[in-house]
């Protein structure tokens, strides 16, 4: 049901309202390594290959459903904290057709380009035909991805993230049965995982707005709703397509400093690939916490509530900074034993690689985590070009260093250091640039 985040104690607010949204990344992980767990265990080596191939290319269009969520979710909870209801439906009623027409753009290129694109990132010979059957099939359910993520951004804004936590839930256990079903019952090979995952999508995408449309109908409100508002059109996009640019730029990051660790061999990539799983999980997790912390800046800005904001930083700071204990703790002393978990075969040089890059990243976590919680806050009072410069500063110091680091005689340690010294460098700026803000009304923010 709809909470309003304008009333009672910030850090119980936010506690009740990112903890579930931590639970959904959980079980958000979890969809993500399915396939790909089943293609391996049931089908074979060239399929697990396939599906993790196509991955690399799925994430781009993840990126811009992700960017579509943040748009409307934002948009969405000022309004809602503003209490324009009709405004609100109309704003809500635009995000959806403006992500239908950005989804629709995606699949005819993804339809006319996905041969090119997997040829772009040297697919094997061996692994391209399942590749590119995974992939059509992915993108044929691009409208589920899109809408269920426009939804779960509507839940957000709401207050609600008990709801899209449940949807996930099920969803992501669902997935793991019927792509087991599919392939062992049905013969079926990797368009077995590809449908499964289409499959658990849409329906989840069909609830999640049936859902939806109920929770509006219930909001009163008197005169007619404009379906489509070029207002409201350039307020979302003014949100949405700086969150787009982060997660597309972010992915091309990582495939530099990706190419910059293969240069030093097999068994440094198997440890990375190993450390660089556990570290993702914790970072997707902070940022999912920091986009509570954007719904519950964004309903409060609406409500002119400026106190509220400052409250919820340092409650938000808090919370986040407790979750990183036991993470901290767990990755600098049992790093191997996690590190093990993702190596079939350790070798003596993997297994270093993975802990090193453990024990080098984790004690940031708590930089990380604030830097995160100060973003959460400028993007949710849609202070966009500070949120994007803090962003980017982060990205573009961990490549170059990397990049550099990496050739003089710290080597791979080099690369590792470029994560902390980049981390550090953008929290002060996006701390700073939170200080700074001038907590007056929403249009004259700066």
């Amino acid at each position: 049901m709809n909470r309003d985040l304008t009333v009672g104690k910030p850090s119980r607010v936010l506690c009740q309202f990112c903890l579930p949204l931590f639970g959904s990344i959980i079980f958000q992980q979890l969809y993500n390594i399915a396939d790909s767990f089943v293609a391996g265990k049931f089908i074979g080596d060239n399929a697990l290959a396939a599906v993790g191939n196509s991955y690399e290319i799925t994430l781009i269009f993840i990126a811009f459903a992700f960017g579509c969520n943040i748009g409307c979710s934002v948009l969405a909870a000022q309004l809602f904290g503003a209490k324009e209801y009709k405004d609100l439906k109309s704003a809500v009623a635009t995000a959806l057709i403006a992500s239908s027409v950005i989804c629709a753009a995606l699949m005819v290129i993804g339809i006319t380009c996905c041969g090119s694109m997997l040829r772009l990132i040297k697919t094997p010979d061996e692994v391209f035909a399942d590749s590119k059957l995974y992939l059509d099939i992915y993108i044929l359910g691009l409208p589920f991805v899109f809408l269920y993520n426009v939804a779960t951004g509507i839940f957000s804004a709401l207050g609600d993230s008990k709801t899209p936590f449940i949807f996930l839930a099920c969803s992501s256990l669902s997935n793991i049965g019927v792509d087991i079903l599919f392939v062992t019952a049905f013969g079926m090979g990797v368009d077995g995982v590809a449908w499964a995952t289409f499959l658990c999508q849409g329906i989840s995408c069909v609830l999640a707005l049936v859902v939806v449309f109920r929770r509006f109908n219930k909001i009163k409100t008197e005169g007619k709703i404009k379906i489509f508002s070029w207002k409201h059109c350039g307020r979302f996009a003014v949100i949405a397509v700086p969150s787009i640019l982060q997660q597309s730029f972010i992915s091309v990051g990582n495939i530099v400093i990706q190419s910059v660790i293969n240069g030093f061999g097999a068994s440094v990539m198997a440890g990375y690939s190993a450390s660089v799983k556990l570290n993702n999980m914790v970072i997707t997790s902070l940022t999912t916490l920091g986009n509570g912390i954007s719904n519950f800046t964004a309903q409060n800005l609406g409500a002119e509530k400026y106190d509220r904001i400052k409250a919820g930083f340092w409650a938000g700071l808090k919370l986040v900074w407790i979750l990183c204990v036991p993470l901290v703790l767990a990755y600098t002393f049992a790093g191997r034993t996690l590190v093990h978990i993702f190596l079939d075969s350790p070798t003596g040089t993997a297994m270093d690689t993975g802990v090193m890059f453990l024990r080098v990243v984790a004690p940031f976590y708590f930089v990380v985590a604030a830097k995160l919680v100060s973003d959460g806050i400028l993007r949710g009072a849609g202070l966009m070009k500070r949120f994007m410069i803090a962003t980017f500063t982060d990205l573009v110091l961990r490549v170059a260093l990397a990049e550099v680091l990496s050739r003089t005689m710290l080597g791979t340690m080099g690369i590792w250091l470029a994560w902390p010294i980049g981390w550090s460098i953008a929290a002060v700026i996006s701390i700073v640039f939170y200080a700074t803000v001038k907590w007056q009304k929403r249009n004259s923010l700066t």
